[in-house]
């Protein structure tokens, strides 16, 4: 009595794992104990199958509205939006860089004899096409000229080797116009491929842009003639040539203040504060005392004229250790007026990455850069079009560096690089080259936004006096009545500048955030009702394992019940089927028809007794009973028993 009372309070105790008898029954334990709203109904009101149908009904249109919008928020998340944030901040900085051309281009001694030829042809084209004679007051053949030292180790560049072609003469051409249904005339010039085979013609509506598209086509084939780095310091005219005079926060400038470049269309160039590294260059104050002041000859030489139709002086405002593209992004300052320019930086700060395609320093661009200085999306342009103009045309644009082993195009060797260049060209400008996605922007840039104010300089009453000044301290000699000299002022308007930083939309804080907020709405529990859903996944997939284990055990299990043994038997027994007969109890011992005694001892043991003659075995066998069952022979006995 003790044993069975410890069994079953043994029995009682709860086990170490302990499962679930049905899935109904662990379908009403989760919706009775679960903290998501609205289960407890489908148990509640399982007698009334129209308030179970209604709220299974609620519950899954709740399930499915949360998991659209679920499908929103993460289809927003993949898109990888961006916000931009503005910030102010205010710190000590460099003043930025500052480079300034005198649009006055040299006449090289090696080509100026092409550039005359080059004139003439400009001269006889004005004339064909309108009539024009522009001798004496455009060209003027009597300036002196830059003479080029030591170009014996330059290989052959003989005067005589160059010819100007006259393949490429300016035409008028008729055109259709599509809007107005009117005939106009347009002006250009033919260009041919290799062959002949192609060609097409570089028109322009107006006459003067077609002039000088056409005068700078030739210009860059004579200008190949030139070699490729230039030594300007041993004949360049100094600085105070362009430079009157120059302050920055009332102090003189110093020699080791400036970087001198030629530029073959904005002449004699001159960048200050290009390194940012001289902390003679750090911004103190706002103001105009406190910025660059600059006085600058804009003296109009007209030493190629059809390559710069403007006077002044071209100034660009740049950060440090930037290539300047100064026909990107310079502006011009007129000659006899004092400009004062103000400064705003704005810092941008990309993100990169799956957010937009940035480059930190370049150094992860599939395009190699042609110039020195750091990464911009204009260096990098240019760098991608001449790789891929060298590979096109076999020859590079004159305005671009050079990449290693290619030559600057000439008509007299690449007749049809023209026809080459503008289809190449226009293809860039029309975004259909892959330099645009093949150059990114950089991830963080500095940008400059301008505003000025002009006035004349010197004044009526002030110019004897300024004059006088500049000719004792610089040499200057001008009669010219202030069209030959401007003055430029560059200060920062503010000392802080504006941070715009991209930031993501949907940040993974903010999705957990709004997922969590979804799923309060629509069933009003927290990360552990979440849990609790696992939980019962789990509990599911487990017991499904479960059951199927089972059945697979219980096949198992009647398969061996099939084909028992029994012990102690003389004779062999497992091709008898098993059959139970219900209710009844079988004799001690049975004498088969065949003569063969089976008994059962005390112990249940099963005895054989065959009679001490032959068997004669029928050819049908009755079943033989054993003890409430049945044992039918196989057939696959007999032949076995006959022997």
């Amino acid at each position: 009595m003790e044993q069975e009372v410890a069994r079953e309070e043994e029995e009682r105790k709860e086990g170490l794992i302990e499962f679930y008898d049905s899935f109904k029954d662990m379908f009403e334990f989760f919706c009775k104990n679960t903290t998501i709203h609205g289960t407890i109904r489908l148990v509640c009101s399982d007698s009334n199958k129209m308030k179970t149908a209604f709220w299974t009904l609620l519950l899954l249109a709740s399930f499915g509205m949360l998991y659209w919008q679920f499908a929103l928020m993460f289809s927003q998340y993949w898109a990888y939006p961006v916000v931009l944030t503005m910030s102010i901040d205010s710190e000590p900085k460099m003043f930025p860089a500052i480079t300034i051309c005198n649009l006055d281009p040299y006449r090289f001694e090696l080509v100026s004899e092409h550039l005359v030829q080059l004139d003439r042809m400009a001269e006889e084209s004005i004339a064909f096409l309108y009539g024009i004679n522009t001798t004496a007051s455009l060209f003027h053949m009597n300036e002196k000229n830059i003479h080029m030292r030591d170009l014996s180790s330059t290989g052959n560049l003989s005067r005589s080797s160059f010819k100007l072609s006259q393949n490429f003469s300016l035409l008028r051409t008729p055109e259709l116009n599509n809007k107005t249904g009117k005939r106009q005339s347009r002006v250009g010039f033919k260009l041919c491929n290799a062959t002949g085979g192609n060609c097409f013609y570089k028109t322009y509506s107006s006459g003067m842009d077609a002039i000088l598209e056409w005068y700078r086509f030739h210009y860059m084939n004579i200008m190949s003639q030139l070699p490729v780095i230039i030594n300007i310091s041993d004949h360049e005219e100094q600085i105070e040539d362009m430079v009157y005079s120059c302050q920055y926060d009332g102090e003189p400038c110093r020699p080791s203040d400036y970087v001198h470049f030629h530029h073959p269309v904005f002449g004699s160039c001159y960048t200050f504060n290009s390194k940012g590294t001289d902390s003679f260059w750090t911004a103190t104050k706002p103001g105009i005392p406190y910025g660059l002041s600059l006085i600058l000859r804009a003296e109009q030489k007209d030493h190629i004229p059809l390559l710069s139709t403007v006077a002044g002086v071209k100034v660009m405002i740049h950060n440090h250790n930037q290539t300047p593209f100064l026909e990107h992004e310079g502006f011009d300052i007129r000659p006899g007026i004092a400009t004062t320019i103000g400064i705003q930086q704005d810092e941008v700060n990309r993100l990169g990455g799956n957010y937009g395609k940035c480059t930190t320093d370049g150094s992860d661009v599939n395009v190699k850069l042609l110039y020195n200085n750091s990464y911009t999306l204009q260096a990098c342009l240019h760098s991608c079009f001449q790789h891929i103009m060298v590979r096109k045309c076999g020859c590079g644009y004159y305005y671009y560096p050079l990449p290693p082993g290619a030559e600057y195009c000439n008509y007299n060797k690449q007749p049809a690089w023209g026809h080459c260049f503008y289809q190449l060209y226009n293809r860039l400008r029309n975004h259909h080259l892959n330099c645009f996605d093949q150059c990114p922007k950089p991830c963080r840039e500095s940008l400059y936004k301008v505003s000025a104010g002009t006035a004349k300089w010197p004044s009526a009453k002030s110019q004897d006096w300024v004059r006088q000044a500049l000719r004792h301290q610089n040499g200057y000699n001008s009669t010219s009545n202030r069209k030959d000299i401007a003055k430029v002022t560059i200060f920062y308007k503010q000392l802080y500048y504006q941070s715009v930083n991209e930031s993501p939309l949907l940040s993974d804080n903010l999705l957990l955030s709004s997922m969590g907020s979804q799923w309060s709405l629509w069933f009003g529990s927290s990360v552990l009702s979440v849990v609790e859903m696992l939980e019962l996944l789990i509990d599911t997939l487990v017991l499904s394992l479960l059951f199927c284990y089972q059945k697979v055990w219980s096949r198992k299990t009647l398969e061996v019940a099939h084909t028992p043994s029994v012990p102690n038997m003389s004779l062999t027994l497992e091709n008898y089927r098993v059959v139970q007969e219900a209710g009844k109890r079988a004799d001690p011992a049975h004498t088969h028809p065949s003569g063969v005694t089976i008994a059962m001892d005390s112990n249940s043991d099963l005895h054989l007794h065959p009679p001490s003659s032959k068997v004669e075995m029928p050819e049908s066998h009755p079943d033989v009973v054993f003890n409430g069952f049945r044992y039918m022979k196989d057939s696959s006995l007999e032949t076995e028993l006959n022997h």
